[in-house]
Parts: C-alpha cells; structure tokens; sequence
C-alpha cells in the first residue's frame, strides 16, 4: 500500500510502514562513481570516503563525478512516502552502501515519530499557487534536522563497519549547532565539538545547544563572529596532520551528504504540488552560507523542473550582490553586522565554491584561480566572462531582505493566513514575492520555528510566538560551554586536551 502525501497543515493518520522496494542488486548506471575536489587536486573517493572526511585536502569542496539524472522518475515517484523518496534519492549518491544497510538507514531516520508530522515535510497552501514547505518539525525546530539526523546515522553505520572514531568539528551560525548536537548525542564514538559566535545566536539557540548535558559534546563560544568561526573550522580541516591524527569531521554544509540529504526536500515538495511531470514550480530559499540554495541548484541539475530558485539574504548581502554583479567580495568580519535574522548572519559563503565549479563548466584549474584571487584580493570578477554570460541557465535569481521587510512579513502572513512564520523565512517569503510568477507555483521555505527568535516574533505580532511542550523551560537548564578567542591554535588544543583526557 502506498503512502498518501498531505497538503495542509494539520496532523493526519499515521502513514503505514512501506517496505522500501530498492534496485536489483546490479550496478546502477545513474549513480555517482566517485568524488572529486572542486579544486581539482585530490584524488577521487567513494562516497564511504568523503563522508568522513568533508573538506578535500587540497581545501575544495568534493562534488560527484556527475549529477544523477531523476526527471523521467518523478511519475514513478509521486505516491512514494518521504522515507521512500529519500532513499530514491541518496542512493544515487551512495551506491557504495549495501541496499539493505542502506534502506535501514533511511527507514530509521525519517518517520514521524522523529519528525513529528506523517508527511515529514509537510505544506501548507497559503493561497493559490503560494506554498510553505514546513522543514520545522524535526527535533530541534530547524530545517537543519533533515540532513542532520541522517548524517549520524551513517556516520555511526560507517565507523561500526570500520571500527574507528570520529571528532565532529563544525561552526553554527544557531541552528546547525543545535541540530547536530541533538543528533550526534549518545552514539558509539563520536565527539562533537561546536563553534558559535559568542552572544550572536538567539537565547533560545544558546539554549538548545549549551543547555545539552553530554560528555562527549563540547561547546565553543568564539569571540567573533560566524565567519571566524568557519575560518577556524576550515583552517584546521586544512592541517592535514591534526585532521588525521584526531579523526577530524564535519557536519557543516561542506560536508557533501548534508547536500545530498537536502535535495530530497525539494524533490517531495515539487511533488507535492504539482499535478504532471514537466510542471515547472520556483523555490524561495533563504540563505546564508548557499547550503539550502546548493541543494536546490542540485535538485535543479539532477532534472526537477524548477523555473526559478530566489535566493533570499539579510542586511549581509555578500550573495545578492555576487548574483546581480557577478562580483563575489566577502566582507571582513567587522563588517557582518547582526541582524534579526542571526542564522544568516554570514559574510563567506562556502557552498558557493560548489556552484561556481559548475558555472565555469566544471574546471578545477578556474575555481582554483578564483579562489587564489579571493585570498590575495578578497574577491573575483565573473561579470566579464563568457562563463557569466551562461548564469541564466541555472534560473538563480536573488534579492535582500531588511528588518523592515521581515517584520512587514511575519505580520502579513499571521494576517492573511493565520500561520506564524520565523525571521528566516520571512527573508525569503518577502524577497520570493518580488519574482512571484502567477502560472508558476512558488514554494517558500520554512527554515525554523518562530520560537526560536521570540523577541523579533513580540515585535511583528505583539506577543510570544506558539512554543511547542517539549521546549518547555529549556532557557533555565544549565549551560555548558567554554568561551575562547578566535584563534585556531587556541581550539586545536582545546580539542587535543579534550580527547586526552577521555582517551585516559
């Protein structure tokens, strides 16, 4: 019996359990073979390998040899449950898991039991052809939590079938932190050490994250901001013997499987509002460090029938600007100014490495020469290359959002439609309705819940937003976290004493 999606925002019956059905046994001639950098000078990897990994030694970002083409399936797809759509999906990107093991990995991860709604991402129509695809209700309220959760699961599978260990390095701008934490709490060798800006995420967000009793989590409160934070993470990851030596990860969006694992989103939300392949739909996307847009660009790739992904920023409007101009100019740290929409609070946009390896047809040798550029000049130019010319073909539009337009938002929205949304996505809710496109449907992107950021919430709508019970309280647990300076030395012996003194 197949699954049946939903389309409002109200909790439904239970979806019956569906045996996943998989492929044969044989190989599968759409599935990526290997990985390589986008710099284009580490050698290529299965996916087992890169997993574990997340930067490339060589200090790009690893991509597949080649995007899985999904478009002639969709039909096939549109009854799937989310659990059987996602291992549709990422098994294309992980053929080197074993179908069964890898089916039991999905299955684990995305129920309803952990996602707290049957269809796990739910939408809700707002109005005709305007939809909010809700991400929120994983268990730390964040969009973060779909990757996240699958991502331990097959960091545990992988370190069961080799008998090793991982330490998780990651930097959070508020959610990822949490998401990861909650996921990576309790499992069979693995440490987590998480880097925040100090006193730049939410009180909630600093909740959720230090308020983790746990002895193998551990949080760094940086003084400075997220982009010194991911500064830290990738200048470590680039110490190829402190890498090694610690068993170094990573849960940020450097890491390829948080991508993988967010384009099964976009697939289950296309399917959910469309009635016919071909039917073209756009995306809103708020977005920070291009993780949520990357995935979309992939989905993209991979053949969905998207018509326009609207990148949405805040007052840090780095990637707004690289897509108007073709000028990609990241802003010294003094510059990242906070704002009521923390998460995106970001100046050095990693996975847009990903999209420009694409853009310039897949060569190494000129992401490479970009990124030598950006580190001598702090930018590069692509608006008088012919490369810049083909931009239109990937239908990324883009747009800023100011406090203003998100308070505007978050108050229209309860208005019309009686739905609280979070700053967020009401970044991307504003800048998506200035491309709105009448015969195309828009999907917006939920990214968290409004809980999370209460005190922009009071001001929109004059009062607390909706909290959740398993939120209760959370503000007076006891914090744990460990606040340094933002010096990669100084967190490299935080983490080497930490590790010894377990290891003892």
């Amino acid at each position: 019996m197949n699954s049946r999606r939903h389309t409002d925002s109200g909790m439904s019956a239970p979806v019956e359990h569906v045996k996943l059905a998989g492929p044969a046994q044989g190989s599968d001639q759409s599935a990526v073979t290997s990985y390589q950098s986008t710099r284009g000078q580490s050698s290529p990897h299965p996916f087992a390998t890169i997993l574990l990994e997340g930067l490339a030694p060589d200090g790009g970002l690893y991509v597949p040899d080649h995007y899985p083409q999904i478009g002639h399936e969709l039909e096939q797809w549109r009854n799937l449950s989310h659990a059987e759509l996602a291992y549709e999906i990422i098994r294309r990107f992980a053929p080197d898991i074993p179908v069964p093991d890898l089916q039991a990995i999905v299955e684990r991860t995305y129920t309803p039991a952990r996602f707290g709604h049957p269809d796990i991402t739910p939408i809700t129509t707002l109005e005709p052809g305007l939809h909010l695809l809700g991400l929120s209700h994983g268990p730390t309220g964040a969009f973060k939590d779909h990757a996240l959760q699958l991502l331990a699961e097959l960091y545990e599978y992988e370190l069961a079938r080799s008998g090793g260990e991982l330490n998780i390095l990651g930097a959070t701008s508020g959610d990822t932190g949490s998401a990861a934490e909650e996921a990576m709490r309790g499992r069979a060798n693995i440490r987590v050490f998480m880097l925040s800006p100090h006193g730049r995420m939410s009180p909630f967000q600093r909740a959720q994250m230090y308020g983790i009793d746990d002895p193998h989590i551990h949080n760094l409160a940086i003084e400075g901001n997220f982009d010194q934070c991911q500064a830290i993470v990738k200048a470590i990851a680039r110490d190829l013997d402190f890498k090694r030596t610690n068993h170094i990860g990573s849960v940020n969006s450097i890491n390829w499987a948080r991508i993988a694992a967010q384009v099964v989103y976009y697939v289950t939300a296309y399917l959910s509002v469309t009635q016919g392949s071909g039917q073209p739909v756009s995306f809103a996307v708020p977005s920070g460090n291009f993780g949520n847009l990357c995935a979309g660009h992939i989905a993209r790739q991979m053949g969905l029938p998207i018509r326009q992904l609207i990148l949405a920023t805040n007052e840090n409007n780095v990637l707004d600007e690289f897509f108007r101009t073709g000028v990609y100019r990241p802003r010294p740290s003094a510059e990242t100014v906070a704002t009521s929409s923390p998460s995106m609070d970001i100046s050095k946009a990693s996975n847009l490495e990903r999209f420009v390896f694409d853009l310039v047809g897949r060569d190494p040798a000129q992401v490479r020469e970009l990124w030598g550029q950006l580190s001598t000049t702090g930018q590069f130019d692509l608006s008088k290359t012919s490369d810049w010319q083909h931009l239109s073909e990937f239908g990324i539009v883009s747009g800023t959002s100011t406090h203003a337009d998100r308070i505007a938002t978050i108050r229209s929205t309860w208005e019309r439609y009686g739905v609280e949304i979070d700053p967020h996505t009401a970044a991307g809710m504003s800048v998506g309705s200035r491309y709105r496109d009448p015969d195309v449907p828009l999907i917006c992107l939920e990214t968290a819940l409004p809980v999370k950021f209460a005190a922009t919430i009071v001001e929109a709508l004059g009062r607390p937003p909706a909290r959740p019970a398993r939120f209760a309280g959370i503000e007076d647990r006891p914090q744990h976290v460990t606040v340094l300076p933002a010096n990669a030395e100084q967190v490299k012996a935080f983490i080497q004493a930490t590790i010894g003194q377990t290891e003892e």
